[in-house]
């Protein structure tokens, strides 16, 4: 086999691959193996079809086609590891010829790893913290967890509306004395202080009790995910049918029995400090690390091509997709509700994905540098800690 590299520009190359008669022969072999073991033909059995009564039945064209498929991928795998270029991208392969009698040629062309020139990455420094979680912390973890199991009840009659409490609203708003859609709602549950409507919506129900009517006025934001609202003012009939209130437990032996195996708040209470210790330890050496990393990063020089970006922006943009079918939603309402198009939110993730490839470049030709591997110990650690 010989290989000749040729660089098209700063990352593309091409690899010219010229193959003996010999090989491209034993690829016709292995086709006609492979097929041969893929099919069924009457009075044969698996396997044992020789190649004239294959190409009698699906054609000299799907022979070839496949024996291409064997010699060309086996030979540019080969010519890959022999020039050691790791490719960022599927080869494009233009064939020149391919003939049992005269042998193959062709070119692979695609863009490849960039190098990476380290710069320091041993003897660094950064500061490392020792976070000592305190009983005020704990409380706090405490009251959020109460806000969490609170129960709504019924305020006393004549109760006025304030941030935190729960307005029972059936609500209809218009905008230019005309329904829009979405715009109407019973028996809604708004948290007052909430953000959740339109700004403006909540304060103008602050002071008002149950059984008001109140008209809320307010201007739909110009950055509205939906095009035709934005800017636009609307008005809302709302009745406020009902007003709630939270209803905290109280942090004792009862509450801690109700949302743990423990008996007593005092064993609640350790239990949790001792956890919200041990995460800001993890927390602390994920920082050192990070930081380290990112020196690492900083002092080596490398050139990233696009193609990697782009590919690592797919990556992102594909989690997205999952996350939002997870919660029974698409991509498109997702892109609806945030107001972007598909181009903008690949490109308000272009810095960060550039950011990531830089890093795993360079951690990767660290690894390599320093013949670093990971062993089955180092697994089972991982996911111990993970778990």
């Amino acid at each position: 086999m010989n290989v000749k590299v040729e660089a098209l520009d700063q990352h593309k190359v091409s690899v010219g691959i010229e193959l003996p008669a010999e090989v491209v022969q034993k690829g016709f072999k292995k086709a006609v193996s492979r097929i041969a073991n893929q099919v069924r033909i009457p009075g044969f059995r698996k396997g044992k079809a020789n190649r004239k009564i294959l190409e009698m039945h699906f054609g000299k064209e799907a022979i070839e086609a496949e024996a291409k498929d064997i010699v060309i991928n086996e030979a540019v795998d080969a010519a890959l590891r022999q020039e050691k270029l790791i490719p960022v991208t599927t080869p494009d392969v233009k064939e020149d010829k391919f003939s049992e009698a005269d042998g193959a040629a062709f070119t692979a062309t695609f863009v490849k790893r960039p190098e990476v020139e380290l710069g320091e990455y041993k003897g660094l420094e950064a500061e490392k913290a020792s976070p000592e979680i305190t009983d005020d912390q704990v409380m706090a973890q405490l009251k959020g967890a109460a806000e969490q199991n609170a129960r709504l009840e019924k305020a006393e009659e004549g109760t006025e509306l304030k941030k935190g409490d729960f307005a029972i609203i059936d609500f209809k708003g218009t905008v230019d004395g005309k329904p829009f859609e979405g715009g109407e709602g019973k028996t809604y549950p708004l948290e007052i202080g909430s953000q959740s409507f339109i700004p403006g919506f909540e304060e103008q129900l602050e002071g008002h009790k149950a059984g008001d009517d109140v008209t809320v006025k307010v201007v739909f934001p110009e950055d509205y995910f939906v095009d035709a609202l934005k800017g636009k003012e609307a008005e809302f009939k709302v009745h406020i049918s009902d007003v709630k209130r939270k209803q905290l437990p109280e942090l004792n032996d009862e509450f801690a029995k109700s949302i743990s195996q423990f008996e007593t708040m005092d064993e609640l209470k350790a239990a949790v400090k001792q956890q919200m210790q041990l995460q800001a330890f993890q927390q602390a050496e994920e920082a050192y690390h990070e930081a380290l990393v990112k020196q690492a990063v900083a002092n080596a020089k490398v050139d990233i091509p696009q193609e990697m970006v782009e590919q690592h922006i797919d990556e992102i943009v594909n989690e997205i997709k999952m996350n939002v079918e997870s919660r029974n939603s698409t991509l498109d309402e997702y892109l609806k509700s945030i107001g972007q198009t598909m181009e903008q939110l690949r490109k308000n993730y272009e810095k960060t994905a550039a950011e990531q490839v830089r890093q795993g470049l360079v951690l990767e030709t660290i690894a390599e540098k320093e013949d670093l591997t990971v062993t089955n110990e180092d697994l089972s650690m991982e996911i111990y800690s993970m778990a």
